[in-house]
């Protein structure tokens, strides 16, 4: 597995994704495309959601750790018209980064994961907007016919945000206690544990004899991070042992 990011690194990643984001909207033909992996939105509306989003996320960062929400987006709205349309999610875009960077990694910052594993900083929140950009890239590419391939450091981090962010909670788990493993093709393992305490996860080291799990999917990192988000099938992943345990996580919404 590679040396884990840094929050310059995901600072970096970020811009990186959301230049490619740009490219595919200036790719498109047609703005009011249809969003395959996101049911009734156009390309345009997927292209507001991520301007809106980041200038949301900014000023919720320069809010400080005393926010008691998520603050609304600042500026204009979207503009139809394509450059523009560039030119404004760019802007959007450096808002955060210059927010995040204002900030460091250590200032607390209000989430809406507290419950979860990953701590309430912004570079937790520097974290989980990598993840963001990089679905929705994949997501615009997907429209355009030309989608790539997550880039593997992207990829592995994001495997891991999505199991502490979106996956660890103090929620009971309604169904029998199990241990669920992921394992990725790069290099990396990580447990979830489900019991009436909650999902809570663990990396599993390498060549560690742990215990054997009910259930273990395998595949890439790229492939695991699309499955976690909907963008394609479980059936992509190879899985061992009680497939129903991860049918049902990936059906559990623990704040219903």
């Amino acid at each position: 597995m590679t040396e884990p990011l840094t929050f310059t690194d995901r600072l970096r990643l970020i811009d990186d994704r959301s230049a490619a984001f740009r490219d595919a909207v200036a790719a498109a033909p047609d703005l009011d495309a249809p969003v395959p992996t996101c049911p009734e939105w156009t390309l345009f509306d997927l292209a507001r959601h991520i301007g809106e989003g980041r200038r949301s996320w900014a000023a919720t960062v320069a809010a400080g750790p005393g926010a008691s929400g998520r603050a609304a987006p600042g500026g204009p709205g979207a503009p139809r018209e394509r450059t523009a349309l560039r030119d404004w999610l760019a802007e959007s875009t450096e808002q955060l980064l210059v927010a995040l960077r204002d900030a460091g990694p250590d200032r607390g910052c209000w989430t809406w994961w507290d419950t979860s594993q990953s701590p309430q900083t912004c570079g937790a929140v520097a974290r989980h907007q990598l993840q963001e950009i990089a679905v929705h890239t994949y997501d615009a590419q997907l429209t355009v016919g030309a989608p790539q391939p997550m880039p593997v450091e992207v990829a592995l981090d994001g495997v891991e945000d999505f199991l502490f962010t979106c996956c660890a909670t103090t929620v009971p788990w309604p169904y029998e206690p199990a241990v669920l493993d992921y394992h990725v093709t790069e290099g990396g393992s990580w447990r979830t544990r489900l019991s009436p305490e909650g999902a809570r996860v663990t990396r599993l080291p390498a060549g560690a004899g742990a215990e054997p799990a009910d259930t273990a999917a395998r595949s890439t990192a790229g492939d695991l991070v699309l499955a976690f988000y909907g963008r394609i099938p479980l059936d992509a992943l190879a899985v061992e042992g009680d497939r129903r345990v991860l049918d049902r996580i990936a059906a559990w919404d623990p704040d219903a």
